[in-house]
């Protein structure tokens, strides 16, 4: 059976004018900021206007660590907000917003896949409503502010050799991640190394899904640190005075992106921090004005439940007042095949065994979410390839973790797929069982919250972090520092810091490398092992297959 590629199926999709999906929310279109007929941004008069009214259900969509045979986080996002329109309930998605880099690198899009998709999926996975180029336009002006503050006498003593303020481009390259600035001569400023993270890593990016508003958002900017004092005393944006400007530059992309599903369900597509380096949520405005707006959201959070999960739940949920009803965690049988062992080429031949022995990974990850005191149901995404004896391993696997593993072919089928998995969730939301909480105080010192999450979520034995970064913590406490939640940077493909270490491995240490303060984020950002803030494009890149065809339509996006 051949079936349809994405783009393919999206651009055949019966898009309802935008303003349609808007009055089946009560927006009324003179709140709506119209970007063509088939998105728009929502008014923040609108928003401040139904925050008097009670939150719908969260429903948190997660995943088991990804393997390169796709798990399909996003895809079973949109078809479970499509499942539960399909009977009956008043749902919602959010989702982020993709990244150039990734889209012409290897990844591809983030609007979901096949029958569950987000549309229009084409400006979604390019350059959409410009939230990103206006976020790296605010990033780029204080750093150019810096440098400029420097030239012109350098009034707040800023130490050239400790500016942490890098710069940043919407672009996997490589040949950005170390460079030397201002060479030339005099009239180009003091030569110094510097460096380009991918606009997704910008503190400013986690800022803007984090702040409540735009009064937020501009004090947050202040709070950024850029550098530091021969005396080691921190230079805040504040002192640079550019935190007003770049509130400027971002006052359009802090309203939500107002979309639709392929089945015309509204979807809010909005920011999209590195699920790495930063928290890897949609923004925070979006989540809590859907809540406002449907009986459930549907959300998800970036890599695996480890990653993504944890940080949804120590950082954003702690920083909103959100709480989850439900958690979703996406498994395949594929994925479990490969963390049993199994090569990719290999992944078509049936194995039971190797399901069981990779479904360690999926139970570990059904443990961590049930620690945060919220129900668990397993999505197992459906591919043809799968045969009833494997998903029946699944099956028996997550029932002996208290939970149930529901199988959905929201893919191949869009809500018809779905509805089984929507009945469950819901059913479970709305047995208001959950009794969320994060799983460390904010008065916890630094180091141990570190400790916390490496041994409970990652199940290490130790955390290895020498004198130097232990001072460092101690000196952010001193600072006022210390009642903020800890980051976690590490590979997403493993609970350890070793990406080729699958399955639920034991018997391992964490070693952090260095930690870095987000001031205005409000989060620790915690290092460990390897991690690229600016990623490089694979030998053969996505980008040599697009293109446009001879009907002007864009072709070999995914």
């Amino acid at each position: 059976m051949a079936f349809k590629s994405d783009i393919e199926i999206a651009r055949a999709a019966n898009k309802k004018p935008i303003q349609q999906i808007g009055d089946g929310l009560g927006i009324p279109s003179e709140h709506l900021l119209p970007y063509g007929h088939d998105k728009a941004k929502v008014g923040q008069e609108f928003i401040d206007s139904v925050q008097e009214r009670p939150n719908g259900k969260l429903i948190l969509v997660t995943a088991v660590n990804p393997t390169p045979a796709g798990e399909g986080k996003t895809t079973t996002t949109v078809g479970l907000g499509d499942g539960l329109n399909a009977i009956g309930k008043k749902a919602m998605i959010c989702i982020r917003e993709a990244s150039l880099g990734p889209n012409f690198g290897m990844k591809g899009g983030a609007a979901g896949g096949g029958r569950a998709q987000v549309v229009p999926m084409e400006e979604m996975n390019l350059h959409f409503t410009g939230d990103f180029h206006a976020i790296t336009s605010a990033h780029s002006l204080l750093s150019a502010m810096i440098d400029n503050h420097i030239y012109w006498g350098n009034e707040q003593e800023i130490d050239l050799r400790r500016v942490q303020w890098r710069r940043v481009v919407d672009m996997n390259d490589r040949a950005l991640r170390q460079v030397t600035l201002s060479l030339g001569g005099v009239a180009n400023g003091f030569p110094r190394e510097g460096g380009f993270d991918i606009t997704v890593a910008s503190e400013v990016m986690a800022i803007l899904c984090l702040a409540r508003n735009l009064k937020d958002l501009e004090e947050r900017l202040g709070a950024m640190i850029v550098a530091y004092r021969r005396d080691r005393s921190p230079v805040y944006c504040r002192d640079i005075k550019a935190e007003g400007a770049m509130t400027v530059l971002l006052k359009d992309a802090m309203q939500p992106n107002l979309v639709q599903t392929l089945e015309n369900n509204p979807a809010f597509v909005h920011g999209g921090p590195f699920a790495n380096i930063a928290h890897g949520c949609n923004s925070v405005i979006a989540t809590t004005t859907a809540l406002k707006l449907a009986d459930y959201v549907v959300t998800e959070a970036g890599f695996g439940a480890d990653l993504g999960a944890e940080k949804f739940m120590n950082i954003k949920c702690r920083k909103a007042g959100l709480a989850p009803s439900a958690v979703v965690v996406v498994a395949t049988v594929r994925a479990m095949k490969m963390n049993g062992g199994v090569a990719k080429t290999d992944l078509g031949a049936e194995n039971v065994e190797a399901v069981t022995k990779g479904c360690a990974n999926l139970g570990r990850h059904i443990e961590n979410v049930k620690s945060f005191g919220v129900p668990v149901v397993v999505a197992v995404n459906h591919f043809v390839t799968d045969t009833d004896a494997e998903v029946a391993a699944i099956r028996d696997y997550v029932s002996g973790h208290g939970a149930e593993a529901v199988v959905s072919r929201h893919w191949e089928l869009g809500s018809e797929g779905s509805t089984e998995l929507a009945r469950k969730v819901a059913a479970l939301a709305d047995a208001d069982s959950a009794s969320f909480a994060p799983i460390y105080p904010d008065e916890m010192p630094l180091f141990e919250k570190i400790e916390t999450i490496a041994k409970r979520i990652y199940r290490a034995d130790e955390v290895l972090a020498d004198q130097k970064i232990r001072d460092q913590l101690r000196l952010w406490e001193e600072q006022g520092y210390g009642d903020l939640p800890v980051c976690m940077a590490k590979t997403q493909y493993s609970f350890t810091t070793d990406p080729t270490r699958r399955g639920a491995p034991t018997g391992f240490g964490v070693p952090v490398r260095e930690v870095r303060l987000s001031a205005g984020a409000g989060f620790i950002v915690v290092v460990c092992g390897e991690i690229m803030t600016m990623p490089g494009l694979p030998k053969v890149p996505a980008a040599e297959t697009i293109r446009l065809n001879e009907e002007g339509l864009i072709e070999g996006l995914f």
